[in-house]
């Protein structure tokens, strides 16, 4: 079950330990790449800034972004900041987001995200928590993927395995991570099941687009190439 004022105390925990590892940074480490490719550290916590305000527009009943090309300017835009104005920037929309996920609510709705995707409002917490947490890890400061909460992991786990059930161009895929846990996704394309196990930080870095899934055992097959995020 959704327990959205549960995700909102998790996405507060996790923005203040990003922010306080991103604290360490100067100006000069806030220009450099970060693991996304295309990306300086400052287009990633311009992003999680902007992520907080879009989130606000779509709890609100209001279009995520104004548009795909605004969403990518505003990136750009922010980007080059120093890092106090990073910080700030990111604390601030932070608080505007758990400002509105405070408000009365019917959580039960359903709301409206990017290209036309749609979801309960009372998932979109959780969201906002996959934002924060794997963008932490993308900022590439000593956050990886093993620091993430197990619960977080596990849900997060279901959530992408949920995603990827059905798609045309994945075969059956059955997951096992280290201590046992089990997933299936894929099955829309033709093929034998192909098995993948590993720890689960491999497992949901594979899934997530941050890992190559070299780490991962696999049988029955190739592994698949996953469609994108």
């Amino acid at each position: 079950m959704i327990d959205h004022a549960r995700d909102l105390a998790s996405v507060r925990e996790a923005t203040e330990r990003l922010l306080t590892a991103a604290a360490a940074l100067d100006n000069a480490s806030v220009a450099e790449p970060s693991r996304l490719p295309g990306w300086s550290r400052g287009h990633v916590l311009a992003h999680i800034a902007r992520n907080a305000d879009a989130l606000v527009n779509v709890l609100a009943g209001r279009p995520m972004y104004p548009s795909a090309e605004a969403r990518d300017a505003d990136i750009d835009r922010d980007a080059p900041r120093p890092l106090d104005a990073q910080l700030a920037d990111v604390r601030e929309s932070a608080a505007g987001f758990q400002a509105q996920g405070e408000l009365p609510a019917d959580w039960s709705r359903t709301v409206e995200l990017r290209n036309g995707v749609t979801d309960a409002a009372a998932r979109v917490p959780f969201r906002r928590l996959v934002e924060v947490e794997l963008h932490h890890v993308d900022l590439g400061i000593g956050y990886e993927l093993e620091d993430l909460p197990e619960d977080f992991v596990r849900r997060e786990t279901d959530f992408l395995t949920e995603r990827f059930a059905g798609h045309q161009d994945l075969p059956p895929v059955a997951l096992t991570d280290d201590s046992g846990r089990s997933w299936t996704t894929g099955g829309g394309a033709e093929g034998s099941p192909v098995q993948v196990s590993g720890t689960a930080a491999d497992l949901v870095g594979w899934l997530a687009g941050r890992r190559d899934g070299a780490a991962l055992k696999v049988t029955g097959g190739a592994l698949p190439a996953l469609p994108p995020l």
